[in-house]
């Protein structure tokens, strides 16, 4: 990927978490104003392609996932906190590129179920009609399983990580990702008692899932990282950034610059044989440089 970084890394859109965030709002706001829009937002093969309304390949990511209530705002505040950790850990090109994919992969599994329905359960088109059969389903193809996927990714990042449970039980994340994990293979081979709307959802946790699934196997068993690791990646990236600012006032004797300490004074030594600075401590200080002629 780091070749696409270098061309396209200057797109990237940074606490992207924060973004997704304030999409829900958007959503939620507009479920308290007029609740029956949402249903012309809704990621809906049929509409997309029959009635020809493409803003749905988009605005279906400011359809929230669940109803508005205390544990929403945990939940996304939860989601916010992971995210901005995974941004921090692979960089916010390669955070860019999961969320994408998992969107992608969402709006490819929609139009892929479709195309399944078409071909092998046709009689439910027939009995219910196309349209309103893709309307009732095309709320399943939400961020839901995104989200979930960030949370996995999450867990595989930082497998040692304890967070507490219903707010008072310590437990390493990896063991959350490997419940929420089971529950959804679960999921996937149970699904719901009507066989129509079983294969709906299967495409939507396939689908969506996909991205995690790209992440996972590519990454080879490198993606583990532990909290002190990810604080001394920070730091490290701190001091590598520091230190390639080009600075005006630099101390011969201790180094320091501008950047460094700005509320030191720098001046140049008439004394000294060519252009040497000293900060406020060494300039009265200094052994004096002569060079021999």
């Amino acid at each position: 990927m780091s070749n696409f970084e270098k061309k396209f890394g200057k797109y990237a859109i940074r606490n992207i978490s924060l973004v997704l965030i304030l999409f829900y709002a958007c959503g939620y706001l507009i479920s308290w104003i007029n609740p029956v829009m949402l249903n012309y937002l809704t990621l809906n093969p049929y509409a997309i392609l029959f009635k020809g309304q493409v803003w749905r390949l988009v605005t279906w990511l400011i359809v929230p996932p669940e109803s508005f209530d205390f544990f929403t705002l945990i939940m996304l505040y939860f989601y916010y906190s992971i995210g901005t950790s995974l941004e921090r850990a692979w960089g916010t090109y390669r955070y860019n590129v999961y969320l994408l994919l998992g969107m992608v992969f969402t709006a490819v599994g929609a139009f892929a179920m479709m195309g399944f329905v078409y071909l092998f359960q046709g009689e439910v088109l027939v009995a219910v009609g196309a349209e309103n059969y893709f309307t009732l389903i095309s709320g399943m193809f939400s961020t839901y399983y995104v989200n979930m996927s960030i949370f996995l990714a999450f867990a595989a990042t930082f497998p040692d990580m304890q967070v507490l449970l219903f707010f008072f039980i310590p437990i390493k994340v990896k063991f959350l990702g490997i419940i929420y994990g089971l529950i959804l293979v679960y999921n996937f081979i149970a699904g719901y008692g009507n066989p129509y709307l079983t294969a709906a959802n299967r495409f939507v946790i396939a689908a969506s899932l996909l991205n995690f699934a790209v992440f996972f196997f590519t990454s080879r068993g490198r993606i583990h990282m532990s909290p002190k690791q990810m604080k001394r990646r920070q730091e490290f990236k701190r001091e590598v950034k520091n230190s390639s600012k080009i600075t005006r006032h630099k101390c011969a004797v201790c180094g320091r610059t501008e950047e460094t300490n700005p509320e030191l004074e720098f001046r140049f030594c008439s004394k000294c044989d060519g252009n040497y600075e000293y900060c406020q401590e060494h300039l009265f200080t200094h052994v004096h440089v002569k060079h021999n002629s």
